[in-house]
């Protein structure tokens, strides 16, 4: 793939907004995911991610009404505005808003200018005029309130700062998911269990996620390693974040750092394999320069602070922060893992996830690790052909441009889908089948003491013996653990325990099978 090219436009499509600024400007920046075009006299419709609006939305071939039209019509392209600003002259930019300067596209323009730069225009203020946001929540996600700017008279709802700020359209997906009242359900679940039940499925769950996070990186570790690991995840919400919380959290998760550096990358970075004859990198993904890594975790940091906490919708700010986390990757080993705990950190400490409950996204992400993968190259694939780099002596990749501006801004539309599906999932099944099963397991055990006394671990080894036979006692456990039952006595453990299991819902796909207990 090359970078974002207007000119596979529809035929008969005339590109507008965010793609006319970049094919006008000879931008370089990775290709949206959505693009304007103007043709025919047609309703607006959507063809390969392009949306295709009527000649009379049209607007005139010049900077003013490119970008005033890209504003109203398409959102905040941060990625794109930046390297407008970076190519246009300030003046330019200032004609333009003196041109209009109360027009509501007008003044989020100028603020995002000002904003994005860090560079003041020789304008006056605004005035007295009603204020409007900088990002339209009406088009994208933002943040519920935002302070006012007197100057430029907007309110900055934006839920990040310059470090660091990736930005979510609306969706009907995703509007449907956020009007499902998603966190009313766990509430409902949880209300209908006795506590000492939730309390034994939350500790599964959360030991699920920990194990699924672990395999998704092709690791299996030791349950020790595991257990501390997910006693990290546990306390995720109640972390301060910070460059040196992750690091602590790296060392947790790294376990052995003899082979590993510890710490913030100093060399680059990249995900893929290597030629077997060459040894030369194949990158399937880039990382950001290690020049870069202080300002991107300190966007991200900052990003928790601004968004983070419930001012902004949970999921949406969770696959925000998670997935660029892990584009940036800082670490030279366990960004993956870290990356899964900053998800569970925002849904705790935004109160979407109720105290003492982890929804297993991690063991969704590995059920469905294929569409997991595309999530995460969705944007792999158009960020790597705008980095140059040049393979290193040792194997690695050297970035040759500057790239950070790549990593700070992005959409992460398809990211949030993907995670609101995840926990959709882990509410819909992995919660009730956990809840369930250990109901059902202690309606068996009741019924077994009615035929015979079991210590508690022998109840649970039974159990499990039954549940991997369908139901049904092995020859070998009929011979070895349980060779004192006698026929009759095991007929009747089969049948209750058929009566316990009758209604279970249909198995998640857990990569691990409940304790029992």
């Amino acid at each position: 793939m090359s970078p974002f090219r207007a000119s596979n436009a529809p035929d008969g499509a005339t590109p507008a907004g965010y793609a006319w600024l970049i094919a006008t400007y000879g931008l370089r920046v990775p290709a949206p995911p959505t693009r304007a075009a103007i043709a025919g006299h047609h309703r607006p419709r959507e063809r390969d991610g392009w949306t295709i609006m009527p000649e009379r939305y049209g607007p005139d071939n010049t900077l003013a009404d490119q970008v005033s039209f890209a504003l109203k019509w398409e959102g905040v392209n941060l990625a794109v505005l930046n390297g407008l600003f970076r190519a246009v002259p300030a003046t330019e930019i200032a004609h333009v808003i003196r041109a209009i300067p109360v027009g509501a596209q007008t003044r989020r323009l100028w603020f995002l200018y000002e904003w994005l730069t860090g560079h003041t225009l020789d304008l006056p203020d605004a005035g007295r005029v009603t204020a409007v946001n900088v990002v339209d929540p009406r088009q994208q996600f933002a943040l519920s309130t935002g302070a006012l700017s007197t100057r430029h008279r907007v309110r900055n709802n934006i839920p990040g700062t310059r470090e660091f700020c990736p930005l979510v359209r609306r969706t009907p997906a995703l509007d449907a998911f956020a009007a499902s009242g998603l966190s009313e359900q766990v509430k409902d679940v949880i209300g209908s269990v006795h506590p000492d039940v939730m309390a034994r499925a939350a500790a599964f769950m959360l030991l699920s996620d920990s194990r699924a996070s672990f395999q998704i990186e092709g690791e299996k570790p030791a349950r020790d390693r595991a257990s501390r690991w997910a006693q990290s995840i546990a306390a995720a919400g109640i972390t301060v974040l910070s460059i040196e919380a992750f690091e602590a959290l790296q060392r947790l998760v790294i376990g052995d750092d003899r082979f590993v550096q510890l710490g913030l990358r100093t060399q680059g970075g990249f995900v893929g394999t290597h030629d077997r004859l060459t040894q030369e990198p194949l990158p399937d993904h880039i990382d950001a320069r290690p020049e870069d890594l202080r300002s991107l975790m300190n966007g991200i940091v900052r990003f928790d602070e601004r968004a983070g906490h419930g001012a902004m919708d949970a999921i949406v700010a969770a696959a925000s922060m998670g997935f660029g986390f892990v584009y940036v990757h800082p670490f030279e080993d366990g960004n993956g893992r870290l990356h899964r705990w900053l998800l569970h950190h925002v849904l705790s400490a935004s109160g979407f996830a109720p105290n003492g409950v982890v929804f297993p996204v991690s063991a969704v992400m590995l059920r469905e690790i294929s569409s997991y993968k595309q999530v995460l190259e969705s944007y792999s694939r158009v960020l790597l052909p705008c980095i140059d780099w040049r393979p290193t002596a040792h194997g690695n990749v050297e970035v040759l441009n500057d790239t950070a501006d790549w990593y700070r801004y992005f959409d992460a539309t398809a990211h949030a889908e993907f995670l609101y599906h995840c926990v959709r999932t882990t509410i819909a099944s992995d919660l009730p089948y956990e809840v369930a099963y250990l109901k059902a397991y202690d309606a068996f055990a009741t019924a077994l003491s009615e035929i015979i006394e079991m210590p508690e671990r022998t109840v649970s080894l039974l159990h499990r013996s039954l549940y991997q036979n369908n139901g049904r006692l092995s020859n070998r456990a009929r011979t070895s653990e349980f060779s004192r039952l006698t026929d009759v006595e095991i007929s009747e453990i089969e049948a209750r325990y058929a009566e316990s299991v009758a209604g279970l819902p249909a198995v998640p796909g857990y990569g691990l099978k409940s304790n029992d207990s």
